[in-house]
């Protein structure tokens, strides 16, 4: 008897359910993050998001909470640019019984290297560069010693590529992401770890220093990216079947020709 063979189509459909997925999301009460954690927790899985500030967090455990299908989404407040503000995360993680997937995604904006001072730079570069580092440190080894295959997803950003000179600073910190993300696919990925880069363009978020009115000119002249679109992205990376790695991804505004 001839052995079925598996429909091209039926491969290209397959995904894996994140039913149950325990999702932890730096910076996930604004912007991006928000809406990546909207989207994850409406395909079911246990998102764990932390912030800054007592009020938008609320705000967004509240938002999340109307879609999600799965374990109710959990928040608290913590700072990533501090070692006591990691320390604070990974307990939380731990009381909920580990890690499968993080989004690391907390950043700040930042302007040129004329503008601020030491401790200015330095507090950016501990949220956007050593966040990422000390996050990805703790998932990773808790992600090991599970046994389990887990993900990593890093939230980059377009400067990496551009970098424009009026906001030198953060074309730095994301351009060290990109690098680290590159090295730290190959240092984690023979533990059964998959790390991906998503690097968005212009994107309606508060870091865009215009008003709401501008911005939503701009997202309908295609020169701006709504939040969703990113999350949609983080969808797709994470729902790839276990022999897929999507190593890299850029999502840019279709008349964002920069």
């Amino acid at each position: 008897m001839q052995e079925q063979q598996t429909s091209p189509l039926t491969l290209a459909g397959e995904q894996i359910s994140l039913s149950g997925k325990r999702v932890l999301i730096t910076g996930g009460t604004t912007g991006i993050g928000r809406e990546i954690a909207r989207m994850l927790a409406a395909e079911g899985a246990g998102v764990l998001i932390f912030g800054r500030e007592e009020g938008p967090m609320q705000e967004a455990l509240k938002d999340i909470r109307e879609v999600a299908g799965g374990e109710a989404p959990e928040g608290f407040t913590a700072d990533v640019a501090t070692k006591e503000g990691i320390e604070k995360i990974f307990a939380e993680v731990d009381a909920r019984g580990g890690i499968d997937i993080l989004v690391n995604n907390a950043a700040l904006g930042y302007e040129g290297i004329m503008q601020g001072d030491y401790d200015k730079w330095q507090y950016i570069l501990s949220v956007n560069v050593l966040g990422y580092l000390a996050c990805t440190h703790e998932a990773a080894k808790r992600m090991e010693q599970s046994g389990k295959h887990g993900q990593i997803i890093f939230i980059g950003s377009m400067s990496a590529d551009t970098r424009e000179g009026k906001s030198s600073v953060y074309v730095a910190t994301k351009s060290g992401i990109q690098g680290f993300a590159e090295a730290v696919r190959k240092e984690l990925n023979p533990k059964g770890i998959r790390v991906s880069l998503i690097e968005p363009g212009a994107v309606d978020t508060d870091m865009q220093e215009q008003s709401s009115a501008e911005k939503l000119k701009k997202v309908e002249e295609k020169k701006m990216l709504m939040a969703e679109d990113i999350a949609a992205a983080v969808l797709f990376v994470v729902t790839r079947p276990e022999r897929c790695d999507v190593v890299e991804m850029k999502v840019r505004p279709q008349q964002q020709l920069i």
